[in-house]
């Protein structure tokens, strides 16, 4: 027998008892392609029926071709906080909140199957944008396209699609990914349909509350996250002028900005823009909201670190899914060197 577990009660797990390559129920391993391809297929049957996964599989199959490096013309995933397993979990976040809202709404509320395959292959994809091609020499690591990679995950999405029979969702899928990202505001987002706003929204929101309760979030900002900031220019920018404007000085101070990000940019997103949308969750458990309450306990955690200065405490190394073998010091080799490089340089604390 088949056990559903998006239909059971989420257990109350403290942090010690999730894996650290777990989703937020501890049921589903989110580095596996596989038992996420699973889990999304049981829900996608769950929500349609009579709809086919075919083109969800082929998508699965696809991404790992992509990210492991064996897509002709491009290299594979490199960056090691935006790793496959982060993909994974959205995705996985992603097939629940279309799941959850479906089973909210009146039938003919529902976003149904087509809008529903299309708003998964765009979650797969939505990073995509980060992955060097073989014929790019001048990058040396795909974070350094930090700032356009959600402009060029929509041009991977504008050349995948119709290769699996979805030419028509191009102009959607196209949209629909900058929900994602700050290259585009989020009110010059055009889209006709309502139904394909909503399918924005479910995206957006997914991206934000699957990181943000991943269970080595804290730890993961600090030594992963940071390093694609400097990589990509954002942590320390050139002004132009001769001066460097820091953003970020280090993994910690990044943390400690991270309070006012979640209460400035990332819930003004949640609850104003995407309407509340992560509530479609609830659907699924009874009334709860495993994502919310981890991302609470991640912040009220960090909140107490960032009170009693005891930066060590977070201390968990997680597991990265690239395609290199040592990519976190690969990484940290490049971040040394770019800093470095800029050290003699006069600099301006502050934000932009």
């Amino acid at each position: 027998m088949v056990v559903n577990h998006d239909s059971l009660p989420v257990s109350r797990l403290t942090p010690k008892d999730r894996r650290d390559d777990y989703d937020v129920t501890n049921t589903v391993k989110v580095s596996s392609i596989n038992q996420v391809r699973a889990a999304v297929g049981r829900l996608f049957r769950a929500a349609y029926p009579t709809a086919s996964f075919d083109l969800g599989w082929m998508a699965f199959h696809d991404f790992r071709l992509l990210f492991e490096g064996r897509m002709p013309g491009y290299q594979g995933c490199d960056t090691v906080y935006h790793d496959r397993q982060h993909t994974l979990d959205v995705t996985l976040a992603m097939a629940r909140l279309i799941a959850g809202h479906e089973r909210s709404v009146p039938v003919p509320d529902r976003l149904g199957e087509y809008r529903a395959t299309v708003g998964l292959i765009t979650a797969l994809l939505h990073d995509s944008g980060y992955i060097l091609e073989t014929t790019d020499t001048a990058h040396q690591n795909g974070a350094e396209y930090t700032l356009s990679h959600v402009s060029r995950s929509a041009a991977y999405l504008r050349d995948y699609l119709p290769k699996i029979g979805l030419a028509q969702a191009v102009p959607i899928a196209t949209e629909i990914v900058h929900f994602t990202g700050y290259e585009k505001s989020l009110d010059e987002i055009e889209l006709d349909d309502p139904k394909d706003s909503l399918i924005g929204h479910l995206l957006g929101t997914a991206d934000l509350i699957a990181q943000m309760a991943d269970r080595c979030y804290l730890e993961k900002c600090r030594d992963r996250l940071y390093c694609e900031f400097v990589l990509a220019g954002i942590a320390i920018s050139d002004q132009g002028d001769g001066f460097k404007l820091v953003r970020y000085q280090s993994g910690v101070d990044l943390l400690r900005q991270t309070p006012a990000f979640y209460r400035d940019t990332a819930l003004r997103r949640l609850d104003g823009y995407f309407s509340g949308a992560y509530r479609y969750i609830e659907a699924l458990y009874n009334g709860r909201n495993p994502y919310m309450e981890v991302i609470d306990r991640n912040l009220r955690y960090l909140e107490h670190i960032i009170e009693i200065g005891e930066w060590p405490e977070l201390r968990r190394n997680p597991p990265c899914f690239t395609v290199k073998d040592s990519a976190v010091s690969a990484t940290n080799v490049l971040v040394n060197s770019y800093l470095n490089n800029i050290r003699n340089s006069p600099v301006v604390l502050g934000k932009a």
